[in-house]
C-alpha cells in the first residue's frame, strides 16, 4: 500500500532486531513520530509474524498429539497435558493479538489517507500498547516453545527406556 524509500529504511532498520526483545522498529521515539504510513508498515510485520506464530502453535500441538498417543506413563501424561494447557493459551493469545492487529491496522489505514485524523494521539498510544503485548506474547511463546521440546524429549527418552527395561 505505502512505496518509497520508507520500505528500504524501515527493512534495514528491522534487520537490528534483538532477538530477546520483540521490538519491530527503530530505536527512540520511532511511535511517536512516525507518519501513519510507517505505523502501518510496520504493523503489517506483526501480522505476519503472528501468523507465523499461530501455524508453529499449531505444529507443536500436532507434536504433542503424536506423541500423546505412546505415552503409558502417568507422570508423563500430565507432563504433556501440562504443555498441552500451555500451548492452547499461547494460541488463543496469538489469535486476540493477530484480531487487535487486524483492526489496529484498519484504523491505521484510515488515518494514513487523512493525517489530520482526531485520533492520532489514540492510535500512536494504541500502538504502543499492542507493541508491548506483541513482545510479551513472544518471550512466552518462545518459553513455551523450549519447554515443549525439553518435555517431549524427555518423555520419548523416558518411554523408550520404560520400553526397554519392561521386555
Amino acid at each position: 500500500m505505502f512505496t518509497g524509500n520508507f520500505s528500504a529504511i524501515l527493512l534495514s532498520n528491522l534487520n537490528t532486531i534483538i532477538m530477546n526483545d520483540y521490538r519491530n522498529r527503530p530505536k527512540g521515539t520511532f511511535n511517536q513520530k512516525a507518519k501513519p504510513s510507517e505505523l502501518y508498515a510496520l504493523s503489517q510485520y506483526w501480522k505476519s509474524d503472528l501468523e507465523f506464530y499461530k501455524k508453529d502453535l499449531d505444529f507443536l500441538n500436532e507434536l504433542i498429539d503424536n506423541y500423546f498417543i505412546w505415552i503409558a506413563e502417568k507422570e508423563h501424561i500430565d507432563m504433556v497435558r501440562d504443555i498441552e494447557i500451555g500451548l492452547l493459551e499461547n494460541r488463543k493469545q496469538c489469535v486476540d493479538l493477530l484480531e487487535k492487529v487486524t483492526k489496529h491496522r484498519q484504523r491505521l489505514g484510515k488515518w494514513a489517507t487523512d493525517e489530520k485524523l482526531e485520533e492520532s494521539r489514540i492510535l500512536r498510544i494504541e500502538h504502543e500498547h499492542l507493541e508491548d503485548e506483541i513482545a510479551d506474547f513472544v518471550k512466552a511463546f518462545r518459553k513455551q516453545r523450549k519447554e515443549t521440546f525439553r518435555i517431549t524429549e524427555y518423555v520419548v527418552d523416558a518411554e523408550k527406556l520404560s520400553g526397554y527395561l519392561s521386555h
